[in-house]
């Protein structure tokens, strides 16, 4: 199953996947913070280690898109997806630390068919990431939209 296309009928509720891990450096930090989010405590060490979040952080925007990219790579690449109305949840509950080794888990919440797209349904899921000591430094739940492989069975089992 794992090179196979996944439609909106392969999204039962409780299913798990898995992305691969990442390790975040102080320069991709810098970088994107630089860009993105240049507060003192994602652009300098100093400030970072002066700050409540211990050390050099990633921003939560940073992490939120390290999470789409994770995403992405264990999930979107190989699924019939057309897109994402937004995102109902996110949390950042620890801060993603210079040289921390993330992971994401992503879990089906719930599915449904739409009625206003025939052969799309909507399937909630949530994304947890880790870090390398097993704590949960982010949390999100969305949304994401998927065509259906069979629509005409779906609508059929829906009824």
């Amino acid at each position: 199953m794992a090179d196979e296309m996944l439609y909106y009928e392969d999204f039962e509720e409780g299913r798990q996947f898995e992305s691969a891990e990442r390790t975040v450096s102080a320069e991709e930090i810098v970088a994107f913070a630089t860009e993105f989010d240049p507060q003192p405590m994602h652009i300098d060490e100093a400030a970072g280690k002066a700050s409540i979040l211990g050390g050099l952080s990633g921003s939560g925007w940073h992490m939120s898109s390290i999470a789409m990219r994770l995403f992405y790579d264990s999930v979107i690449v190989r699924s019939a997806g057309e897109g994402g109305p937004g995102i109902d949840v996110m949390e950042w509950r620890k801060p993603l630390i210079a040289g921390d080794t993330v992971r994401l888990t992503i879990k089906v919440k719930s599915r449904r068919p739409l009625a206003s797209r025939p052969g799309i349904g909507l399937v909630t899921m949530e994304h947890t990431m880790t870090n390398q000591r097993g704590e949960r430094i982010m949390r999100m739940e969305a949304p994401a939209m998927l065509r259906m492989r069979e629509p005409q069975a779906v609508v059929e089992a829906a009824r």
